[in-house]
């Protein structure tokens, strides 16, 4: 039986009547333009006065007439003039006018000249001068009147319920924006008012729109212009610079947005589509950390690279800029299969050609922690895997101890074992002078860093940072969450603050401190100034169009088991020491008795076995810094 292959015919686009009907439209007024700029030109040249012009000048005209139709006609074709779509037209549209204008009244005047020979008749001197102004002026006429009359429409649409908007910045993207906003029929929105630091400018106009004063007058021309939505366009500020701006246009109560980095206006992609709600970390009034990339690309590239936890926030990350990296295998490593497979999902999709495993497993498993590291030998290892919820290990003590400190003691066995060359552990602020479980069971983990990087050949080191945006289970989320729902935003103290930092932020220090490594350091980053959650509650709410305790209430819940008011990053005894990056800093190693630090782990070992009611005094013993009465 013979298959029948069907032919597919190819669908023919539908013919657009509507397209053919303006083309015609434009060809019959430009045929037009050409007799009526003639006419006018010789009638000018006579002081609009028909009595006085004299016959052999008309005469000569209507003879070159059709020639100089037809010639002007094939002109405009050739410059695309009956092509361009007249209602996006700009500067190059106009270009293209004045250049297929003029070529028409230079071919004109050698029409003219042949014609003489000819007839015997000269057309007068000033013909093509006054010809090609009249002539420009009713061709620009015709394809800007569109755009004209349909700006026109928009702003009467827009005058009935647009959103009054002020632009910060009057700079080159300003001017965009401003052109984007006024021309778009999408756009429900009027630019009344702009604001610009230099003296030079206020007074001046950009695009018909006043700058009307520096940044200390937003707040009284917020109020002057009866401004709903705020634009800040200023894509090449400082975080600082940001900061302060935001700072003062969240007190009008106005709509915030902000133009993203200095790249945008480089490839073009300034526009309203580019414009993003200012978010939190545009508070925080510090430039983003900066990396070695090239350094850090020779560290990793061609290595067996291990993150444990590398499905959770940080360990996603630090997968993400690894796999940028080119090593010669990624292995993944985590409890939870969900996590685990979005990041495997996400690596196959951007890295093809990465060698990516992606494994499922406990660091409380020896033996299964032991046979990934004698079957993958890697070279370097991230430690992210940990319990870090204050709250819950308060009320789980026992798990935090048994995955935290065990789970990294296992792994830091097997890094010895199997001849890891480095290996990273991720630890935190809360781990100095602990009022938690959590924070204490992370000191402990930094000190098994510490006491192994005495006894291998392994280099050991730690880094340690504050809380990171936007992380599983940290108070941004949550606060946007309570917004959404209408409030209220819970605060536990309002006094409690906390230094923060970007979760890129946070890996890229991680993977920079495994390149600065000599073994036994922990790294700690400098963060700036800490942050009052009270004011990030306020800001997110401000910055999400509501007025804090009037559209959505702020609660205070009281300080969680564990809860302390500020963190530290350093402990006193530490001391400090910089490296070549100016905001990460060296934590000299503190002196701890190994042997009765090892004994105390096997003993804690055994009791937490046992599921006791509370450790909390064995812990202490260990960690003599670790202060859980601190909370009341």
């Amino acid at each position: 039986m013979g298959l029948k292959i069907k032919k597919q015919v190819k669908k023919k686009e539908p013919f657009d009547y509507q397209l053919l009907v303006r083309r015609i439209l434009l060809v019959m007024y430009d045929v037009f333009a050409i007799f009526l700029a003639s006419s006018l030109t010789i009638l000018l040249r006579f002081n609009l006065n028909w009595a006085a012009v004299e016959l052999q000048y008309i005469q000569v005209m209507w003879q070159y007439l059709p020639i100089n139709i037809l010639c002007t006609l094939l002109i405009f074709v050739l410059f695309r003039l009956y092509s361009s779509i007249w209602q996006y037209a700009g500067t190059l549209e106009a270009g293209n006018v004045v250049m297929a204008s003029g070529l028409s009244v230079v071919v004109q005047f050698f029409g003219y000249h042949i014609l003489a020979r000819m007839t015997g008749i000269n057309m007068f001197r000033s013909y093509y001068v006054i010809y090609t102004g009249v002539f420009m002026l009713l061709i620009l006429a015709s394809r800007f009147a569109y755009r004209f009359l349909r700006m026109i429409k928009n702003k009467q649409i827009r005058n009935k319920n647009a959103s009054r908007i002020m632009i910060i910045g009057a700079g080159e993207s300003c001017n965009m924006l401003v052109k984007e906003i006024t021309n778009s029929s999408y756009i429900n929105g009027q630019v009344k008012c702009l604001i610009d630091d230099d003296p030079a400018k206020i007074g001046k106009y950009v695009q018909g729109i006043k700058v009307v004063g520096n940044r200390d007058t937003i707040l009284h021309n917020a109020r002057k212009y009866e401004i709903d939505e705020i634009i800040i366009a200023l894509p090449s500020a400082s975080k600082k610079n940001i900061k302060e701006i935001t700072n003062i246009c969240k007190e009008s109560d106005c709509e915030l947005k902000i133009l993203p980095g200095m790249y945008q206006l480089v490839n073009g992609e300034v526009g309203i589509s580019n414009l993003r709600h200012v978010e939190v970390e545009d508070l925080l009034g510090r430039e983003p950390i900066s990396v070695n990339v090239d350094s850090i690309a020779e560290y990793v590239r061609g290595k067996v690279v291990l993150v444990t936890g590398g499905g959770g926030s940080i360990g996603s990350e630090l997968c993400r800029q690894i796999a940028r990296h080119i090593p010669k295998q990624l292995i993944i490593l985590d409890i939870y299969e969900n996590s685990a497979y979005d990041i495997k999902q996400e690596l196959e999709r951007k890295y093809p050609r990465l060698n990516l495993e992606v494994l499922i497993g406990s660091v409380r498993n020896t033996s299964r922690v032991n046979a990934i590291f004698e079957k993958y030998r890697p070279d370097i290892v991230y430690h992210a895997a940990a319990h870090k919820h204050v709250p819950l290990m308060e009320d789980s003590p026992n798990e935090a101890i048994k995955n935290n400190v065990f789970g990294t003691l296992k792994t830091v066995q097997a890094a010895d074992k199997f001849g890891t060359k480095r290996f990273v552990l991720i630890s935190t602020d809360k781990a100095v002078n602990p009022t938690n479980i959590m924070g204490a069971s992370k000191r402990m983990c930094e000190m098994i860093v510490q006491m192994y990087n005495n006894r291998s050949n392994t280099e050991y080191v730690a880094v340690r940072f504050g809380n990171v945006l936007g992380s599983n289970g940290s108070v941004i989320p949550l606060f946007k969450s309570q917004i959404a729902r209408g409030g209220p935003v819970t605060v536990t103290h309002p006094d409690i603050i906390r230094y923060f930092m970007t979760i890129p932020e946070a890996v890229s220090l991680v993977i920079e401190a495994g390149l600065y490594a000599k073994g036994g350091e922990i790294f700690v980053l400098d963060m700036g100034e800490p942050m009052k959650i009270l004011d990030l509650a306020e800001n997110l709410i401000r910055l999400s169009g509501y007025t804090p305790y009037e559209d959505i209430q702020i609660e205070f819940t009281g300080l969680r088991p564990g809860e302390k008011l500020y963190e530290e990053l350093l402990m006193d005894e530490e001391g400090m020491k910089d490296t070549e990056n100016k905001m990460i800093h060296i934590g000299k190693p503190i002196e701890i008795d190994e042997d009765k630090f090892i004994s105390q782990l096997d003993s804690l070992k055994k009791v937490t076995e046992k599921e006791p009611e509370n450790i909390r005094k064995i812990i202490k013993e260990i960690v003599p810094t670790y202060n859980p009465q601190e909370q009341e």
